[in-house]
């Protein structure tokens, strides 16, 4: 199949699981029901994708009250008794974070019970995602190693054990989100590549990295508006990327000011066209959708062509997600009829 459709991460929660409309929404249950909620949202997040027509679904990340924290918390050695607040993504925005205190080690499995679960629950490929080393790097104050590349690389091998369990458990695409390497530029080649090959290291799946330039929240959205006209930050990595052993990389394109062409620099690399804009709620037409994955087609060829959300839609209301999977499924068929 050309252009198959998935997600790029996260869903907005059922309001009975969490408060709605909120990147760090608070949870509505506790102990066994919340454990329960958990997986019942899961569910509901494989069907949803089911009947929008979406070929690769995700677990809409609803075990998770954060993409980087939901990972953190199975994590030995560090402190979220007394949070610190921190610049993160190059000082865009402050956060209160956790402190690295000791040695990072894994309490145990991070993601097995909703992987498993939506596993049972689909026969459609499914995809897992989770934080980036580079990421988490940027989003935890240390304490501990006095190092932050050495830190990465030990957040790396704590990521490499859990992907390989879920790629056991029957995970067929697993993605790491790096929103630092749209950040951190001359460090991704020097360092932030490597760190992910430690972190794919072995996986025989299909492996993703995510780097868009993050959630529909006003903190992004000024930001973008200082990038200028065309945002070309991507040259300074996609030839990195292009060199590295990972699979699929995902950009955010509609309504983006990345010049389509540098994605010509990601030879060979499957790539993850955004298509449905997270960053408002205008729903997108099949038309649209058709339109950009043909602008991309001159870059790329349309085996290599996956089509995807610009980021994640936790924030989001979830009637709008829904309408933009819809859009979404659609979409990507009304392509594979014109462009077959």
């Amino acid at each position: 199949m050309i252009f198959p459709s998935t997600i790029a991460g996260s869903l907005p929660k059922p309001s009975w699981l969490a408060e709605p409309d909120k990147l760090w929404p608070q949870w509505r249950l506790q102990g066994a029901d919340l454990a329960a909620g958990k997986l019942d949202a899961t569910l509901l997040a494989i069907k949803l994708q089911e009947d929008a027509g979406i070929d690769i679904v995700g677990d809409g990340e609803q075990s998770r009250q954060h993409f980087v924290h939901g990972f953190l918390e199975f994590v030995d050695g560090i402190d979220f008794s007394k949070k610190v607040e921190m610049g993160i993504r190059g000082d865009r925005y402050k956060a209160m974070v956790p402190v690295v205190r000791g040695e990072l080690k894994l309490k145990g499995r991070v993601h097995q019970l909703e992987a498993r679960h939506a596993r049972a629950h689909t026969k459609r490929k499914l995809k897992i995602t989770l934080p980036g080393p580079m990421t988490i790097s940027d989003t935890v104050a240390d304490a501990h190693y006095g190092d932050k590349i050495k830190m990465a690389f030990a957040i790396a091998d704590l990521l490499n054990k859990e992907a390989r369990a879920l790629e056991a458990d029957g995970v067929d695409v697993i993605q790491f989100d790096e929103p630092a390497f749209n950040v951190f530029m001359s460090e991704v080649a020097g360092w932030g590549i490597e760190a992910l090959a430690r972190a794919i290291d072995g996986l025989k799946c299909t492996t993703a990295v995510h780097i868009c330039y993050g959630y529909g929240i006003k903190a992004n959205i000024d930001w973008k508006n200082s990038l200028g006209g065309e945002w070309k930050q991507y040259e300074e990595i996609f030839p990195a990327l292009a060199k590295s052993c990972i699979g699929q990389v995902s950009v955010e394109c509609i309504n983006s000011r990345v010049p389509l062409k540098l994605l010509s620099l990601l030879t060979g690399k499957d790539i993850l066209v955004g298509v449905i804009d997270v960053a408002n709620d205008a729903i997108e037409t099949p038309e649209q959708i058709a339109q950009v994955i043909g602008e991309v087609m001159k870059f790329v060829p349309k085996e290599h062509i996956v089509a995807s959300t610009n980021c994640g839609m936790a924030p989001m209301h979830r009637n709008i997600a829904a309408a933009k999977l819809t859009a979404l499924g659609t979409g990507a068929a009304l392509a594979r009829k014109k462009f077959a």
